[in-house]
């Protein structure tokens, strides 16, 4: 049997020589959230309820366009990719319906992948359900499975839809992800991980609604991991693994009081209803609900609006025939009523809430479902059932277990779910930053320690200092600032703090979000108005070299980029990295668009090492690579750590190298397709260590101080606090 290409000994990713393998990664491709016939961007409205016939067949990307992509991202120095697929792409049609041309088409990407040399896990992703509640995920038939009308979301905001916004221009910053807690996806998920305890008139085909989710979901992914095996060529040298559910969420599970919106829901914005609100609003009932936005210390109450959905509900009418998904409800499950009044929750009749705590508890157990229990029981179960699903096929998969995001993780330590082919996936956001989508390098907020009850007020969450200010960042921060003048050094500063946070922890790898083959300045990332992508078609790619010399073309569109020529030579002399520049004092005069950050996402990282990472990490502003390794006794002399050194920021004679011991050379190949440079060094046992500096450029500090100062003063009138002396007033 072949050595597997990738595996996991002590806790760390190796290779088959047993050393240390980093993995460095990005998600490819946020486009794969939508499909390709017919183009349905988020903010359009047309075809949008035409779910049975979509197709995903040339997400992430046309198959002719792999090469470009992947050779891109190779030169940016990633090594993983976490490949992004939906349940809708595989079973849009309707259940059991496969699209096989999808399939294949995921198939032949990945077999590209495979020559750039990638490390690929497979993302089965969601947000909020489904496109139909305002994300992306599930077919559509999903949510007619669950007796929802989609078509009615809008009136009764049982989801908050970009598609079917009045004005898709004013769409909310963010505003999509607090469909969690609104009727659609809050039903749908509870179903999913409960429908056995909470909803078990729901039964459909002779199943409980659960089962009928939950196993559709299984087989699909089940087919496609099939389908990928027999190809006979990417299971295990490039698929390695597979992930959980993306991002999961219990819907209604745990639930102390439907009538009262729990403390623990830190995300507000627009209308923040109670469940016990969405209840009634998406059984046709008018609604007075709060409304709220999101400062720089979270959000705050701002008003109250009234919700009429004038009569309209979000559940199917009595009368509809769905029949064409060749399913047949129970007769206990009756259309056109809201399924929780079916189950005791509330009275249709008088509007009266009868069960305030009905989702507090197991029902079966009695015990009390927190997030943390939720994650331990309801989850897990979930979690073994799509694990077990895989190594049916895919024997050696590594799967990674992503639990609910920002949630204490499971406990599994020392139990049968202890496998050693297990990773643990987390996310992280800074909602501060992403909601706000502003970016202040002065002051942040611990947004773990929020959510974990550690302080009394916001307030006293504050972290001085850019040291303490690590997350992703949206590029159209500051009112698109840096799309208006060239300057990305918001950006640049954001994206470094990122990865310097990744790098001082000490991860054995991550995947940035995000890549989006069809961002553009206008639309972002084409979805629900979120622009994270580190790529986008109105932006300049970044030089290959502070230096001008000829480079190898790895397709049309970048050899007009970087090759030598005399509009690209006076380029290279006189702009090393329009986002590190000041904004141009006339913006109107501005006419080269900027290197969105890349200057701070492409940079060195260990590839390989020849014993085990102690840290390692580098400096932009100084230009300064460091790392420090243990290497074992008795490994190889003749294996050599690999660490790639983009030549932009490191040209090979213009860079300064110090070992602690061994020999080292700078060299550029394409091995992996893509012309890269990569540093080899071959040291002795023991801790060892490593330094490159390199070109050293100046970086300016973020604009408009005043701004930030008036931004600080607006969230303090917001929330009532004394920010200078951290005192609430």
């Amino acid at each position: 049997m072949a050595a597997l290409r990738l595996t996991i000994e002590d806790g760390q990713f190796c290779d088959k020589y047993g050393r240390h393998i980093l993995l460095r990664g990005i998600n490819v491709a946020a486009d794969a959230k939508l499909p390709s016939d017919p183009e349905v961007p988020s903010h359009v409205a047309r075809d949008f309820f035409d779910g049975d016939n979509v197709k995903f067949h040339a997400r992430p990307f046309p198959k002719e366009d792999a090469h470009i992509h992947f050779s891109c991202l190779r030169r940016f120095g990633y090594n993983t990719i976490r490949y992004i697929f939906t349940w809708e792409a595989i079973e849009a049609a309707g259940p059991g319906k496969y699209d096989e041309e999808w399939i294949q088409h995921t198939i032949d990407v990945l077999r590209v992948a495979k020559e750039y040399g990638f490390y690929v896990f497979m993302d089965p992703h969601q947000d909020v359900w489904s496109r139909y509640c305002g994300g992306s995920g599930a077919p559509m038939w999903t949510i007619y499975a669950c007796g929802l009308n989609p078509q009615s979301f809008a009136a009764t905001e049982a989801a908050i839809v970009h598609n079917t916004y009045p004005e898709p221009e004013n769409f909310p910053k963010m505003i999509w992800s607090t469909n969690y807690y609104r009727l659609a996806a809050a039903t749908i998920f509870t179903m999913f991980f409960a429908g056995r305890d909470f909803a078990p008139k729901c039964i459909i085909n002779g199943m409980n609604i659960q089962d009928y989710l939950q196993g559709h979901f299984m087989r699909a992914c089940g087919h496609l991991a099939k389908r990928i095996h027999e190809a006979g060529d990417i299971e295990n040298d490039v698929v390695f693994g597979w992930e959980s559910l993306n991002e999961p969420n219990r819907g209604m599970i745990g639930h102390v009081d439907l009538g009262v919106v729990p403390k623990e829901q830190q995300l507000k914005k627009g209308t923040c209803p109670t469940l016990w609100q969405t209840f009634l609003t998406g059984s046709g009932r008018a609604c007075e609900i709060d409304t709220w936005d999101i400062g720089g210390l979270g959000a705050y109450k701002v008003g109250r609006a009234l919700i009429d959905p004038h009569g309209e509900k979000a559940w199917l009418p009595q009368d509809y025939d769905d029949t064409r998904y060749g399913w047949k409800r129970d007769p206990d499950w009756k259309l056109g009523e809201c399924v929780w009044a079916q189950h005791g929750v509330w009275d249709p009749s008088q509007d009266i809430l009868l069960q305030k705590n009905y989702f507090e508890k197991n029902p079966r157990t009695g015990e009390v479902l927190d997030y943390p229990t939720f994650t331990n029981t309801y989850f897990m179960n979930f979690y073994r059932y799509y694990r077990d699903t895989i190594r049916a096929i895919h024997t050696d998969a590594i799967l990674l277990c992503q639990p609910p995001t920002l949630e204490i993780p499971p406990t599994i330590k020392g139990t049968e779910d202890d496998d050693p082919n297990m990773v643990y996936a987390p996310h992280y956001y800074d909602g501060i930053t992403l909601m706000t989508k502003k970016w202040n390098r002065t002051w942040n907020v611990d947004v773990f320690g929020v959510l974990r009850g550690r302080y009394l007020h916001p307030a006293f969450a504050i972290k001085i200092g850019e040291s303490a200010i690590q997350f992703g960042i949206p590029y159209d921060m500051d009112d698109k600032h840096a799309y208006k003048t060239g300057d990305y050094s918001s950006q640049s500063a954001a994206m470094d703090a990122n990865h310097f946070a990744v790098e001082g922890a000490g991860m054995e790898g991550y995947t940035l979000w995000v890549y989006a083959v069809n961002n553009d300045h206008q639309r972002g990332d084409q979805w629900n108005g979120e622009d994270l992508s580190i790529y986008s078609v109105d932006d300049k790619a970044l030089p290959v070299s502070n230096v001008p010399r000829i480079a190898t073309k790895t397709s049309a569109t970048e050899a007009d980029e970087i090759s030598v020529t005399p509009t690209n030579l006076r380029q290279t002399l006189t702009n090393p990295s329009i986002s590190s520049e000041p904004p141009s004092p006339n913006p109107e005069l501005t006419t080269t668009p900027g290197y969105r950050a890349a200057e701070a996402y492409m940079r060195p990282s260990p590839v390989i090492a020849n014993g085990k990472i102690i840290n390692y990490g580098f400096d932009l502003k100084n230009c300064q690579f460091t790392l420090n390794i243990d290497t074992p006794q008795g490994r190889p002399a003749d294996l050599a750590t690999i660490i790639f050194l983009p030549d932009y920021h490191f040209p090979k004679e213009q860079c300064t190298v110090a070992v602690s011991s061994g020999k080292w050379e700078i060299s550029s190949d394409d091995g992996d397709h893509t012309w890269t440079q990569k540093i080899r060094w071959w040291h002795e046992d023991g801790q060892q260590s490593l330094k490159v500096t390199g070109l050293i450029r100046p970086h300016n500090a973020i604009f408009g101080t005043q701004e930030e100062e008036g931004y600080l003063e607006q969230c303090q009138q917001s929330y009532g606090v004394d920010l200078k002396n951290c005192n609430v007033m």
